[in-house]
């Protein structure tokens, strides 16, 4: 496996360990300000990487289909959307509005809270295999230095999550577990992106619907959860906006300066 893949890969979970650091430097919990702020950073950077990194590489890698190009696009967004949804309906978690989704579940707050960031992070896992695995292949049209990019603007994007998931917990588990919850949360992005990457021969085939499979899933998370914990129901308070339009302008910029 080669340097570059390598670092693929690390850019985004190191994102998240740098983030899980904030809990031994700051004294205080998030604001609520400051956690909409980073939620709608974190969307921001999710739906720009979505478009440039995901669907327009797909609809690239389908161009033989002529003006059905958008076929393989439209599916994989669809399968990404329903794949989340199976797993949000399935899978309990809590968000860090203390709202609780998917089954009821005897464990902890701490592990619920671990389980709604993982939920986060599969999608994102898997967006980075499919590019860097297509980047290897050949079989779309897609730079090293796009693949970077969207390893860049992702690292950049978990670093508020790997904030979110660890500073609530100081009070409860300490300074130490709760950096290691954060970075746990995270493990599951290389996981699944190493995964994404040794299967590349038998996934060949399918390469643009996953990419919109990816961009789908991606879409699920934002619209789902980041946007209304970044609102939190009061429309006065458009930090979040102001974050997310900020965030989609970086990872826009990225992918086209690097691409």
């Amino acid at each position: 496996m080669s340097f570059e893949i390598i670092r693929g890969i690390l850019i985004p979970f190191m994102g998240t360990c740098l983030g899980a650091c904030c809990v031994f430097f700051m004294r205080r919990g998030i604001s609520e300000g400051a956690t909409r702020a980073l939620n709608g950073f974190a969307g921001g950077v999710m739906v720009a990487a979505s478009v440039w990194s995901l669907l327009i590489p797909s609809m690239g890698a389908s161009s033989h289909l002529g003006t059905l190009a958008f076929i393989p696009a439209v599916v994989g967004l669809f399968l990404g959307v329903l794949f989340l949804l199976l797993l949000d309906k399935t899978i309990p978690h809590t968000h860090i509005n203390n709202q609780s989704e998917g089954p009821r579940s005897k464990m902890g707050k701490r592990a619920l809270m671990f389980l709604a960031i993982t939920l986060h992070n599969v999608p994102e896992g898997i967006a980075i295999g499919v590019v860097y695995a297509s980047l290897v292949s050949g079989s779309v049209d897609i730079s090293l230095a796009e693949a970077l990019a969207l390893s860049v603007g992702i690292g950049i994007q978990n670093f508020p999550e790997g904030a979110i998931i660890s500073m609530p917990l100081c009070e409860d588990a300490g300074k130490g577990r709760a950096f290691i919850y954060g970075v746990l949360s995270g493990i599951v992005e290389p996981i699944a992106t190493l995964l994404t990457i040794l299967m590349a021969e038998l996934l060949l085939p399918v390469f643009p619907y996953l990419l919109s499979f990816a961009a789908g899933a991606m879409l699920f998370v934002v619209v789902e959860e980041l946007i209304p914990e970044m609102t939190n129901g009061d429309h006065k308070a458009d930090i979040g906006t102001r974050m997310f339009t900020l965030g989609f302008a970086i990872m826009m910029s990225l992918d086209v300066a690097l691409g």
